[in-house]
């Protein structure tokens, strides 16, 4: 790319043409009508057989003057011109390479221009490998493309496959795909290689999708004419049967059941004069009308709607404790949070106040804890599930005037529930998104107020309803993307990891005898050691939760029937020693410690959407010139931090022990092991600084002390997140020894007991602290 490349200049006629980009290397043809075109035409043939092709930038224009034509184009050689009818003229011609207008010599009889070569960006920054990930991605969009569009010739795709040269294939596929001509003009008049073809990638994807949904668009089309047709034959022969008949009551006696039963329903004033003026135009209508099935659906859904019925609600704490005791096993703090909530309920004798949020990692019980907070409190339980949802119209209904309209998920959830004071269970709040059709956070923001949602309206229904005896419950396993204000509005309770025993209790008690009875087996005929199930926690599931697990019982389950059925056992008892028969292999190795301290190897704490996790940071220093190399898919944040930790290091070499012109005659390289899972955030920083400092000075870490803290250039430890999770994990792994940042010692309240009891917990302050400890006195 840096060697000097000599740009052509040539003067030539140039054909102005409609809505044409012709790219070089390959071949078009089209018709000429215009005299100045045809002249330019001529004149080429005359001299080289050169023309300068460029496109207009209105099509409407018949003779646009320069700066309505394109400074960009393409120099081609003609191929072939044959005379048509009139005083047409077609033309093949091939692209030979880009050129800029830099100068307009003549403009009659016909254009002529002078054309300089556009060369290619030198992009520095781009290597070989960069443009083949390109180049791959360009042809993987292209045979979607193919796929989806039948007109593209299948040896098109072939011959592509065989062009190494990325310009040459951006150039041949925008030929070859369908676009717009200020699309293509764009392509054509990128110099840069890596734009060039990232852009092209974008519109290879996007124009995929739209031929997506034109086919689907065609086939429902094809599909709903067919049965169009069929329904008008047997509507014109039913009409014809009613006036024989001379029906004419039917109408009249269904407005009558619809009035009778909106009488019953007890409906508010202000939904029966909406009805009652729907019922009227309904009464109007002719037969046929496709607007009555609009009206008809309106009035049932009015009509299914818990309007004043209402469960029996029985506020019994003590019920309440037994069912969270009998469902869940653990949670203290979760179901003392709960009691306390439901305490405040019975006292007040009112439902207004902040609504609860389960926030943890999946599979540990959110769900099933707000069922039975519905069962003990006698409410129906109906759930929403809000993974997804990026319609606004999704909570708040469609409005009528569309064709297919119906209510949101919220007055559908309550039609399901079949009382006006469900509990209302909003799951997965934080997987909501937003697009140009709404943001969905921002219509739940009203149903969540208990100072509004006795008024909410619902586009479809345009009527107002009453939600304020509904109690609400969310769940998500994020804070991170849920909006500030809904978090406003709700109350945070947080569902940690279980420990190893814990899930063993709840296998024991919970999951086992429930696979038993689903799998039509006995605790007679199938029996699981306590050996084995310790031995399915630790080595075929790795996961906060127990829904993992839950599977592999299953598993074990489902061959039990089998070898009963097959083998014609009586008894299955899947013991340590037999599990690999039934799960096979181990899929995961118990994390622990290391077996010696080692130099440059520090453990530190992570926190996952599944949990907590140990990560083991390994730092080497070679001879070299002062490099430093950061590798593991590491995240902005998280090179920032070990950055940060190396100035730390290079700062105070005279303290730690170390040479001070190390970073001139070494190279560090910063890895930490997993490179497949990406990895970010501020908190490894004290782990990397003090993995770099044994490295250093060849000085042994602790392999029992494990760390978490955000550092500064300074040396400080600032606070970091998910403290439980992380000491959960430390725990799990056999550590004995965790540093954390002292402004997080309000938190060690909140952790295990067991964690608390097994953990020596140590809070620092500066990375003074965390070496005195986490280092190895030599």
């Amino acid at each position: 790319m840096n060697q000097v490349t000599i740009k052509r200049t040539s003067s030539l006629p140039m054909i102005v043409t409609r809505g044409l980009v012709v790219f070089p290397k390959t071949l078009m043809h089209f018709d000429l009508v215009r005299k100045k075109s045809i002249s330019a035409l001529e004149q080429a043939m005359i001299e080289n057989q050169l023309a300068f092709l460029s496109v207009q930038q209105d099509i409407m224009t018949e003779e646009p003057n320069p700066s309505e034509i394109e400074t960009v184009g393409t120099v081609c050689r003609i191929k072939q011109v044959v005379k048509m009818p009139g005083e047409m003229v077609r033309v093949l011609v091939e692209g030979l390479y880009r050129a800029r207008i830099c100068d307009y010599i003549s403009e009659e009889p016909h254009m002529s221009v002078l054309v300089e070569e556009l060369l290619l960006d030198d992009d520095e920054a781009a290597t070989p490998l960069h443009y083949e990930a390109l180049r791959r991605r360009i042809l993987e969009e292209f045979e979607r493309y193919c796929a989806s569009n039948h007109k593209v010739n299948p040896e098109t795709m072939a011959s592509l496959e065989q062009n190494e040269n990325p310009a040459e294939l951006c150039d041949s596929v925008a030929a070859n795909v369908q676009l717009k001509f200020a699309d293509k003009q764009k392509l054509l008049a990128t110099t840069s290689l890596e734009k060039r073809m990232e852009m092209l990638i974008t519109i290879l994807i996007r124009e995929t999708a739209i031929v997506n949904i034109d086919n689907d668009i065609s086939r429902k089309v094809k599909q709903q004419m067919d049965q169009n047709q069929k329904e008008y034959f047997l509507r014109e022969q039913m009409k014809a049967i009613q006036e024989e008949l001379g029906d004419k009551d039917g109408i009249g006696l269904e407005i009558k059941e619809y009035r009778e039963k909106l009488v019953k329903l007890n409906v508010p004033d202000s939904v029966m004069e909406k009805c009652d003026a729907e019922l009227d135009k309904l009464s109007k209508m002719q037969f046929g009308n496709p607007e009555a099935g609009v009206i008809r659906n309106y009035i049932s859904w009015v009509c299914d709607l818990p309007w004043n019925k209402k469960t029996e609600e029985t506020l019994c704490l003590d019920k309440a404790e037994k069912i969270l005791n009998r469902d869940h096993y653990g949670l203290k703090e979760v179901k003392e949070r709960i009691l306390e909530y439901l305490a405040v309920k019975k006292m007040t004798g009112s439902l207004a106040g902040p609504i609860l949020c389960l926030v943890g990692p999946p599979g540990v019980g959110k769900t099933s804890i707000a069922r039975s907070v519905a069962e003990s409190l006698g409410r129906n339980y109906v759930r929403i599930s809000l993974g997804g949802i990026r319609d606004e119209a999704d909570i708040r209904g469609h409005r009528r005037t569309y064709i297919g309209s119906m209510p949101g998920r919220i007055i559908q959830a309550m039609k399901q529930a079949g009382s006006l004071n469900p509990l209302m269970l909003f799951d997965e709040i934080d997987k909501m998104g937003s697009d140009y059709r709404g943001d969905p956070s921002a219509a739940l923001l009203e149903v969540l107020d208990s100072e509004q949602n006795n008024k909410f309206r619902d586009h479809y229904m345009e009527t107002e309803f009453d939600l304020s005896d509904v109690l609400f419950i969310a769940t998500a396993n994020t804070l991170e993307t849920v909006p500030r204000p809904l978090l406003d509005r709700m109350e945070i309770i947080e569902i940690g990891g279980y420990t190893s025993a814990e899930k063993q209790e709840i296998a024991v008690r919970h999951l086992l005898p429930k696979q038993r009875k689903k799998h039509g087996l006995t605790a007679k005929n199938f029996v699981v050691t306590p050996g084995a199930v310790r031995d399915v926690i630790e080595y075929y599931t790795k996961e906060s939760g127990v829904r993992g697990l839950e599977k592999k019982l299953a598993t074990l389950c489902r061959k039990a029937d089998f070898a009963m059925e097959k083998e014609g056992k009586e008894l299955v008892r899947i013991t340590a020693k037999n599990l690999a028969d039934y799960l096979g292999k181990r899929r995961f190795t118990l994390e622990t410690v290391g077996k010696e301290n080692e130099i440059g190897v520090a453990t530190g704490l992570a926190w996952t959407q599944v949990g907590g996790d140990t990560l083991s940071i390994e730092v080497n220093v070679m001879p070299g010139s002062g490099k430093t190399e950061l590798t593991g898919q590491l995240g902005d944040v998280m090179k920032e931090s070990a950055r940060a930790a190396v100035s730390y290091v290079r700062a105070n070499t005279d303290k730690l022990g170390i040479a001070e012109d190390f970073y001139e005659n070494k190279d560090i390289h910063i890895h930490v092991p997993e490179g497949a899972t990406p990895k970010d955030g501020p908190s490894a920083g004290i782990t990397i600084a003090t993995a770099l400092t044994s490295a250093l000075s060849s000085c042994p870490v602790n392999r029992e002390v494990a760390m978490t803290g955000e550092i500064t250039l300074r040396g400080r430890v600032l606070p970091i997140g998910g403290l439980k999770e992380k000491t959960l994990a430390a725990y799990r792994a056999g550590i004995k020894t965790v540093l954390i940042p002292a402004d997080n010692t309000k938190d060690i309240d909140e952790l295990e007991t067991v964690v608390k009891e097994k953990l020596t917990i140590v809070p620092v302050h500066h990375m003074d602290e965390v070496l005195s400890i986490a280092l190895c006195k030599q």
